[in-house]
């Protein structure tokens, strides 16, 4: 199987703006990123995708980059133009967020087995949520899914509701995951994908994912173990520096 590795890697952020720049530890965020890329014992091309020069520039130092449009919407849409530019033979296409530079290349190798399977076009990742503020938290994406590991809805609400219970007792009660939003697709499925237009619930939520649910499409929910911190605001990088400080094999 072969696999190719889209980073989507954007200058402006209403919250962060030159976060691929930034410096953690000697290595940009996105060159951090990348090398975790290179890490997998997949058969895979790794390149950052990008519409600001700033990055082509520095990415071009150490590794493949790829300007695209300024217009796309998601960083998924980025993705397909870079596959469909590159007019190459891949079987998966992975879509590892440029705000994971820490990210375990088993992770990636996960969603690569999933797609394996012949009856698996998009995949992607949950972890059991272990504080009740992660729970009631928006910024952090919920996902259940049914029996067979396929999803039901993502959410930023705290989901499925705990009847007749406080808040603070619903993970006595029952298992909760946080959705991974690391996503793999067969690119088969790809030209199916990139014409379809925004939906009502993706709109509410602000999760491209529920375009695809919206459109009866399958998503095979794959669980990790693993868990290390995206960075989505300036002060998350404190939160990145006591990481580094219990993985010093990383910095």
């Amino acid at each position: 199987m072969k696999a190719l590795i889209v980073i989507p890697s954007r200058y402006g952020s209403t919250r962060f703006e030159g976060k691929p720049l930034i410096d953690i530890s000697g290595k940009s965020l996105v060159k951090r990123t990348y090398l975790q890329a290179l890490k997998t014992n997949l058969d895979a091309k790794v390149i950052v995708a990008t519409d600001d020069e700033r990055i082509f520039n520095h990415v071009s130092e150490f590794g493949l980059c790829m300007m695209t449009s300024e217009h796309h919407q998601s960083g998924t849409d980025r993705c397909f133009e870079v596959y469909e530019k590159l007019n190459e033979n891949f079987d998966v296409l992975i879509n590892l967020q440029g705000d994971e530079p820490f990210v375990h290349p088993q992770q990636i190798e996960q969603l690569a087995q999933a797609l394996s399977q012949s009856n698996c076009e998009i995949a992607t990742l949950k972890k059991s949520i272990e504080k009740n503020e992660d729970l009631f938290n928006p910024n952090v994406v919920k996902v259940v899914n049914d029996g067979k590991a396929q999803a039901i809805y993502f959410s930023r609400h705290a989901i499925p509701y705990c009847r007749g219970k406080a808040q603070d007792e619903w993970m006595q009660h029952h298992s909760y995951y946080r959705h991974i939003g690391l996503y793999g697709f067969r690119t088969s499925v790809i030209p199916e994908l990139k014409n379809l237009k925004p939906t009502l619930l993706e709109n509410m939520e602000s999760l491209e994912q529920l375009r695809w649910l919206e459109n009866r499409k399958i998503i095979h929910v794959v669980e990790t173990h693993f868990m290390s911190p995206a960075i989505d605001s300036p002060e998350d990088l404190k939160v990145v520096n006591e990481f580094l400080k219990d993985n010093p094999e990383l910095i």
